[in-house]
């Protein structure tokens, strides 16, 4: 078996992991961010200044907001379900020292504090949880393009080959769903001035570079002969064109249907979608093409995942158009963030029984076909994701209640709080904005960060023969590998450089 060949069976015919096993995987991200945020404050309570050297900064972010991620998906994916539970427990002890060490004259009982908590007034210009979820699911996209390749990444995270929900058959969907949250549509950018006709003739033409981006991945990968997983997409089809036109379809639904009931074509879509495949052949022409034995003649046939798992991400894409429209409303008090969070997690609970249902009654979880269960688990998981973060920063919230002056990067501002002057009030936010953070910097430049992550992806399966490689080297292949990546967001970040030319 040629090394191609053999690079392409390493990640072919897999089943996934279990839901438990996924969830758990991803209250990391959301612990790691609590974890930064409480040492910045803790650092704030005893050095009363933030940390001024952009090294050490980035150094700090790096420590405990990727490289946890690394390990955990690495050598620490056999003991994955304590590993929440210590970053839990270490985030804890820190709240407590600052919760004891706070000034005296700022000592109030805790119920007293709680009823502070809630009466608290946020900035509502800027919401941290949706830039939170969209830099996460692209760092955790970026360290398992490459970490697959890796003998330490265990198979069971990698992408299922039929059937089966691995942790990147989850990235897939969740990578729509973050692109979805902030559309145009949403940002109700669109329509402020413009007729629908010419907001969705900007629509169009704001996809060409995701086009360029599928091209030239094709021509490279076809050049060099880069391994490949057929049944991922087909044989031209890649990820930037499924982005492409899912994009360039939802625009046109959204300019014929209302955005607010974009859950309503959302359901339509997927269950539509999902009874065709129950009641036609369509089903078996996807697993094993037009003749029954996997044939890859003419386009359709060499493409067919690629293009008919379009119908279940345009579904999961419109759905996530009305939890953007939901996460940006009017909403600026503590209390109503707490609602919001109650809703998130009871709306992911009802799509969970869901989808026991749907796995049970009309068909597992397929992302090569991209069925009904599919979009369910998606929408199930990105939900919780996002309750998961608006937790973390509510409680960061709570936290910078304690230390006054204490900031963090991109966690929310606190606009009013009632047990402050009306002085204080006029200073709550913080001058100099985000402040230099590793999160600010990949949002600024998160399409460029995914196209550097899958060039970085493919030189180092050139030069090195990863599926043989040692533990040790893996580790710091992946950790040289997401620093570079990070570094050069830092420093675009840094000199403020946004390279978006479309």
């Amino acid at each position: 078996m040629s090394h191609k060949h053999l690079k392409e069976a390493f990640v072919s015919n897999l089943n996934g992991t279990s839901l438990l096993e996924i969830s758990l995987g991803l209250s990391l991200a959301p612990l790691c961010l609590l974890c930064r945020g409480l040492l910045l404050v803790l650092c704030h309570l005893h050095c009363r200044k933030p940390l001024s050297s952009r090294k050490y900064s980035l150094l700090l972010d790096f420590l405990v907001l990727v490289s946890p991620l690394v390990l955990s998906c690495t050598v620490l994916s056999p003991v994955l379900f304590v590993v929440p539970a210590i970053i839990a427990a270490f985030c804890a002890g820190i709240f407590s020292k600052i919760y004891s060490q706070r000034k005296h004259e700022g000592k109030v009982p805790f119920r007293q504090l709680v009823r502070h908590f809630q009466e608290t007034y946020l900035d509502q210009e800027y919401i941290p949880v949706i830039t939170a979820f969209r830099v996460f699911i692209n760092v955790l996209t970026s360290i398992s393009i490459l970490a697959v390749d890796f003998p330490q990444y265990p198979r069971r995270y990698a992408k299922a080959e039929t059937y089966g929900t691995g942790v990147m058959d989850f990235g897939v969907g969740a990578f729509i769903f973050g692109n979805a949250l902030v559309c145009p549509e949403v940002r109700q950018k669109s329509y402020v001035t413009r007729s629908k006709f010419s907001s969705l003739a900007r629509q169009f033409f704001s996809i060409w570079p995701l086009f360029f981006l599928g091209i030239g991945r094709l021509l490279s990968v076809k050049s060099i002969e880069y391994h490949e997983h057929t049944s991922e997409y087909g044989v031209h089809w890649n990820f930037f064109f499924t982005l492409a036109f899912v994009r360039l379809a939802a625009s046109l639904l959204l300019a014929i249907f209302p955005k607010n009931k974009s859950w309503i074509v959302a359901i339509n879509l997927a269950a539509l979608y999902q009874l065709i495949l129950n009641t036609t052949s369509l089903k078996m022409f996807i697993l094993h093409g037009s003749n029954g034995g996997g044939s890859r003649v003419g386009f359709l046939n060499a493409n067919r995942e690629g293009l008919l798992s379009l119908f279940g991400y345009l579904a999961i894409y419109m759905a996530s158009v009305q939890v953007g429209l939901y996460l940006l409303k009017c909403r600026n008090s503590v209390k109503s963030w707490i609602e919001a969070v109650c809703f998130l997690l009871l709306t992911a609970l009802l799509l969970f029984l869901l989808l026991h249902v749907s796995q049970t009654y009309v068909d597992p979880v397929s992302r090569r076909m991209a069925n009904l269960s599919y979009c369910i688990w998606v929408l199930a998981h990105c939900l919780m994701f996002l309750a998961w973060f608006v937790v973390t920063d509510l409680t960061l919230v709570f936290t910078k209640l304690l230390v006054k002056g204490a900031h963090v990067p991109c966690s929310w501002n606190i606009v009013k709080s009632p047990h402050t002057s009306k002085k204080q009030e006029t200073e709550a936010v913080p001058v100099g904005g985000e402040g230099i953070c590793l999160i600010s910097a990949i949002n600024k430049n998160q399409l460029l960060f995914f196209l550097l992550a899958n060039v970085m992806t493919g030189a180092v399966n050139m030069l090195i023969d990863t599926i043989h490689s040692k533990t040790a080297f893996t580790l710091s292949i992946l950790h040289l590998y997401m620093f570079f990546n990070c570094l050069i967001m830092f420093i675009l970040h840094s000199k403020n450089i946004v390279l978006k030319f479309w």
